[in-house]
């Protein structure tokens, strides 16, 4: 499958008479937006290729499903009061941008030197990342839609699946709810695994959908580390960082893993 034929499958799926394409040759892109706003999505041509030669249809049908989702959105008329339980954390890696299409600034925090926190009104199947403007026009501060926020996601499940290799354990939170990266927020989850594992506890978050936590006993268990996430970071719709943390004494340090030795990132955490 080449970008040329992906493009078109696309443009084939999500036919639309106020949906305009644009194909990025050297972002091997495709960015879609809706003629009347302006406002639109761009897609990483490459990454669903490769989600495409594993899954086939499937991932397309993913892709149309949250492109349309997305630019629906888009155009509805949002309101944050009295929404106070549906606004959640995301994170997103330091290279997304910190003002939207209208070049408003979003409300954001700085979390690791890979990572950044945005804030975000669940909407149901999508959600909507909040904006100043949007979080001035209705009196409500920063501090306060953190607040809410990091409340809020202390209530979403944290049930793990826990994969064995090698004398490491994996542990795997892939809910899909669109919050699943959010959980490294959820401080009182973090410190509970912290103290269940044996090993040295990592923690990833290569997509948005999916948290894994590592227990790391063994040296093979960091190569095992950094090939699991860069699975998951190269095939994730929203990709974060392909770089695991640390996780000691509360705090989370990126590290790199090259072959059979862990080298440690020289960085500071970003509070």
């Amino acid at each position: 499958m080449t970008s040329l034929k992906m493009k078109k499958l696309l443009q084939e799926s999500l036919d639309h008479p106020n949906w305009i394409f644009t194909y990025e040759r050297e972002k091997d892109s495709v960015r879609v937006e809706d003629k009347n706003s302006s406002k639109g999505i761009t897609i990483s041509l490459s990454g669903l290729i490769a989600k495409y030669e594993q899954n086939g249809q499937k991932a397309v049908e993913e892709y149309v499903y949250y492109v349309q989702e997305t630019l629906t959105s888009m155009r509805k008329q949002i309101t944050l009061n009295g929404q106070e339980r549906h606004i959640f954390p995301v994170i997103r890696s330091t290279s997304f941008p910190i003002v939207n299409s209208d070049d408003v600034s979003l409300v954001y925090d700085d979390h690791t030197a890979e990572t950044r926190v945005y804030y975000a009104i669940d909407l149901g199947s999508t959600y909507r990342l909040i904006d100043e403007r949007m979080a001035a026009k209705e009196d409500l501060t920063n501090e306060t839609i953190r607040e809410m926020a990091m409340f809020n996601v202390r209530s979403l499940s944290t049930e793990m699946k826990e994969d064995r290799v090698a004398g490491n354990s994996y542990y795997f939170l892939n809910t899909k709810d669109g919050y699943d990266a959010s959980r490294i927020l959820n401080e009182s989850f973090l410190q509970h695994m912290k103290q269940s594992v044996k090993g040295t506890m990592t923690i990833s978050v290569p997509h948005q959908d999916v948290l894994i936590i590592g227990d790391i006993e063994n040296k093979t268990g960091y190569d095992i580390l950094a090939q699991m996430t860069m699975g998951f970071f190269v095939n994730g719709k929203v990709p974060i960082t392909a770089l695991s943390f640390l996780y000691e004494e509360g705090k989370l340090e990126p590290i790199f893993i090259l072959g059979n030795i862990k080298v440690e990132k020289d960085t500071e955490e970003n509070e």
